[in-house]
């Protein structure tokens, strides 16, 4: 025992410490500083240079941002702010613009005479991009000239030199995410678009363009919202038929603190709470949406006993009152405290005050003044409040119909053996053929098997009284064993892999939409936990000879066939296309869709159930007009969704 000592004493010394020079540490763990090198980081390069270009107009010298997807994925991002300074920073004797781009904690987010507020990473932004890139290059348009810079990996490549005269100020950054850095290195449109109306709606009157010069790709958008997030709140409700016509907006500060709010509730049954911190989403929310949702709770409450529609013994819970709510909360502060690193949730105390105080004061005045939208958002809650009611009542009696208290499952559940939910999981199939051969096919160990049939309630316009009576609904419930809505209680949970398993066409399309749907409103922590998939059956099966081998898409099918043909370009390769996953046998589900070791499955973000929500809404919801606009703009995708 002393040998073993003596020895690892002798192997683990100074010389064993690794110090990492530069930026060096970002390229040896970059998912520590954006989150992954997934399509998600790839993207987060983007917004880091954006973030920086926000914050100049935050200070209120830049009113205009262009986002560029340049041919070959290269990002440039232009700004007419101030310009990074190019003078000499006194630490270090180099330019300020080598500095903010090479050394991890630099930037003006520190000390005085930089930012108040700020998105940016605390100066790490800049220097994490370029440490991130296989090149960077940056012109500075300031004191009537034209610095440029050039960078690779996080080291400079070129000295900052004067290129030419300029008439403006502001910054250029054109950079190409490093290949060996990221899973893929080619940006989506529409991803930054998004992020980038975002922020639009954020930073009322700042102009932000997006455009995409990618050959066969080409896009532009230009977001410009005088009203902010005003304008934000109809955006979200465009598809809702709102309760009251005008958005509610409450605006206060204190010391060098600001919060806004805009809400207006709509005749749908789901809440649509967006939080922001210095323009960060802030998904886990905070301390900004306690006080928003305690002093929201207590004002309609007050209102509703002073108006006389609630009686004295009477009080609306808060669930009750955000029903069908949709509301943008955006704080700006000095010092922000994130709570992790991805900074999901605010943790200032001083905002839940602040909030509080902003909606306490300014929706008990505004519903004094508009006593007609009063009314009719509090009918709208006691309307609420007498379904939850409804609901309880409608648990406790299939509860007792069913058995639930005594554990007993439903018929359509072929369960598994595990009972330790981290390693169960569970298929959600359309069919009792297609449930028939994952059943004969699966591991029954860790693998249970739902089978669902025919169409799902539509929950756009569905309570959770009907949900739990629902006879399509309530036996999924019953096999996740989490409860839904206010009851979610994630620690009930039996599986941690709930894995959707519909056909490639149509109809499967549509299920998918329909479930992610539901657990986006009733089950969001499933999918925020990251427990919802979605299986990824072949599309071809081909067959030379004794030869058999499936395709994913028409790319790989056009490659297969190419391999097998290898030693024979004439050899006859039979190429047909899965119909459904009805059609597999239960060994040909296993091998192509279920094993483990073999399939693909791909896990289900919170942007695509949002997608998958806004799309239900469109086509499901009442209003025609908007649901007419997606068919005609769709309609010439159709004929490539059924083959």
């Amino acid at each position: 025992m002393g040998e073993l000592n003596e020895k690892v004493t002798q192997e683990y010394d100074a010389s064993k410490i690794q110090v990492l020079e530069g930026l060096e540490a970002v390229r040896m763990r970059p998912g520590m500083y954006i989150g992954s090198t997934s399509a998600s980081g790839l993207h987060h390069l983007v917004y880091e240079i954006v973030d920086n270009a926000i914050d100049e107009a935050l200070a209120g010298y830049c009113d205009h941002i262009q986002v560029v997807i340049k041919p070959g994925d290269v990002i440039e991002v232009t700004d007419n702010g101030r310009g990074i300074p190019v003078d000499i920073q006194e630490q270090t004797g180099k330019p300020a613009l080598e500095v903010v781009y090479t050394v991890l904690h630099a930037g003006g987010k520190f000390g005085a005479g930089g930012y108040k507020v700020s998105g940016g990473l605390h100066g790490v932004g800049a220097s994490v991009v370029n440490a991130l890139s296989d090149w960077l290059e940056v012109d500075v348009h300031k004191n009537g000239q034209i610095y440029h810079m050039a960078f690779s990996r996080g080291d400079k490549t070129e000295d900052m030199r004067v290129v030419g005269v300029t008439d403006h100020t502001g910054t250029v950054v054109r950079f190409h995410p490093d290949p060996e850095m990221f899973d893929d290195t080619v940006y989506d449109y529409e991803t930054l678009h998004v992020r980038m109306r975002e922020q639009a709606f954020l930073n009322a009157g700042l102009r932000i363009s997006t455009k995409d010069e990618r050959p066969g790709k080409e896009a532009f958008d230009e977001m410009y919202y005088e009203g902010g997030i005003r304008e934000f709140v109809s955006f979200i409700n465009r598809n809702k038929t709102p309760v009251h016509n005008e958005v509610i907006y409450m605006r206060g500060d204190r010391s060098d603190s600001v919060a806004e709010v805009a809400l207006q509730w709509n005749d749908s049954y789901n809440e649509a709470l967006v939080s922001f911190a210095n323009n960060i989403h802030t998904p886990e929310g905070g301390m900004h949406e306690t006080g928003f949702k305690t002093a929201l709770t207590r004002v309609l409450n007050a209102y509703g006993h002073k108006a006389k529609l609630l009686k004295d013994d009477e009080s609306l819970s808060g669930e009750d009152v955000r029903e069908g709510l949709t509301a943008v909360i955006s704080v700006k502060l000095t010092n922000p405290q994130f709570e992790g690193q991805t900074k999901a949730k605010l943790g200032n105390s001083e905002m839940r005050t602040l909030v509080d105080g902003v909606v306490s004061d300014k929706l008990e005045q505004f519903l004094e003044e508009n006593p007609a939208t009063g009314k009719a958002v509090l009918e709208k809650a006691m309307t609420a409040s007498r379904a939850r009611e409804a609901a309880r009542k409608a648990r406790e009696s299939v509860r007792r119909k069913t058995g639930l208290e005594s554990g007993q499952m439903p018929d359509k559940l072929q369960d598994c053996n595990e009972r330790d939910p981290a390693l169960c999981e569970i298929y959600i199939v359309e069919g009792d053929s297609a449930a028939g051969s994952a059943i004969g096919g699966r591991d029954s160990r860790f693998q249970a098997i739902l089978s669902m049939w025919g169409k799902m309630l539509n929950v756009e316009k569905a309570r959770a009284d009907k949900i739990y009576g629902n006879d399509k609904l309530y036996p999924m419930i019953v096999a996740l064993g989490a409860g839904i809505g206010q009851e979610f209680n994630i620690e009930k949970l039996r599986y941690h892999k709930i894995i959707i398993m519909a056909d490639a066409d149509v109809d499967g399309s549509h299920i998918r939409t329909l479930l992610l749907t539901f657990f986006f409103r009733y089950m969001r922590p499933l999918i925020e936990n990251g427990y919802v998939y979605s299986a990824v059956p072949p599309l071809f099966k081909l067959t030379r000879g004794k030869t058999v081998r499936v395709a994913y898409s028409e790319e790989e099918r056009d490659v297969i066939s190419a391999e097998m043909r290898a030693d024979n370009p004439n050899a006859k390769v039979e190429i047909n296309r899965f119909k459904g996953l009805g059609e597999m046998d239960p060994h040909e589900l296993w091998e192509t869709t279920m094993d483990p070791e073999k399939r693909t499955l791909r896990r289900i973000t919170l942007e695509d159930a949002v997608a998958a929500d806004q799309i239900f809404t469109v086509l499901m919801g009442e209003e025609v007009e908007p649901r007419k606009q997606w068919i005609e703009e769709n309609a010439k995708y159709a004929v490539n969704l059924d083959y």
